[in-house]
């Protein structure tokens, strides 16, 4: 079988996510299981795609880009940010939406809070590269009192699955519960950070995505994005790398 490669056109894996089809790490996972084909023949990693090429996954066929939908919901625990429907509790089967979305990110399935879910994969590399600064806001409680040192040490850095955090807003809000601010996005960071100062975490929430807010969308509820939301996103993700 043929091998595509060609230095014009836009690269495979975005010409998939720019589809709506899933998010640009999904599809080169889609290409390195040789599930991929522009017209008829085998995708690879570097293939990019031409005007007129049909592009197949699995045999479907994939259209140019399509409206792209925002959506924000309050995830309740239990909810895992996956679209794998293997897993019984993938958030895909709970949205049940009409039409064909993914997470941006995730949040932990003893989590709950603010996630986003869309069709624009470019949307999804962009708010989630670390390099792009994008706050996510979380309200933490934790199984016993805080101290303010423990608060300062917190946002000064902590040391966690061989790096250090990066220094962080931190605000303790009464005796027992937090506000934190994160620019990443490491492996259960929150829970890992309070766990290095001897704390377990009893409820963690997410209450806001750059400057999209929870606010008071009940839980297990979704709503799109507002216009103005939209527009903010577009232009805070302009320059940012994807």
């Amino acid at each position: 079988m043929k091998k595509i490669e060609d230095n014009q056109g836009i690269q495979i894996n975005k010409y998939i996510s720019n589809s709506g089809f899933c998010s640009r790490r999904e599809a080169e996972k889609l290409i390195d299981q040789a599930r991929v084909t522009i017209n008829n023949d085998l995708a690879l990693l570097g293939s990019r795609v031409q005007p007129g090429d049909e592009v197949h996954i699995d045999g479907e066929s994939i259209k140019s880009k399509q409206k792209p939908i925002y959506i924000a919901l309050h995830k309740p625990i239990g909810v895992t940010s996956t679209t794998d429907t293997k897993d019984k509790t993938n958030i895909i089967n709970f949205m049940n939406f009409h039409k064909r979305i993914f997470p941006v990110g995730r949040l932990d399935k003893d989590s709950e809070g603010l996630i986003l879910l869309t069709n624009d994969g470019d949307i999804v590399n962009k708010i989630l590269r670390a390099g792009n600064n994008n706050e996510k806001e979380y309200v933490v409680t934790v199984d016993k009192e805080l101290s303010p040192e423990i608060i300062r040490q917190m946002a000064s850095g902590v040391n966690i699955l061989e790096t250090i955090t990066k220094p962080c807003y931190v605000k303790q809000e009464n005796a027992r519960r937090f506000r934190i601010i994160l620019k990443q996005g490491l492996n259960r960071q929150i829970r890992r950070m309070c766990a290095v100062f001897g704390y377990k975490v009893k409820s963690l929430k997410r209450t806001r995505i750059m400057h999209i807010h929870l606010g008071e969308l009940a839980l297990g509820k979704w709503r799109y994005l507002t216009p103005a939301e939209i527009t903010t996103l577009e232009k805070a993700l302009s320059n940012a790398e994807g």
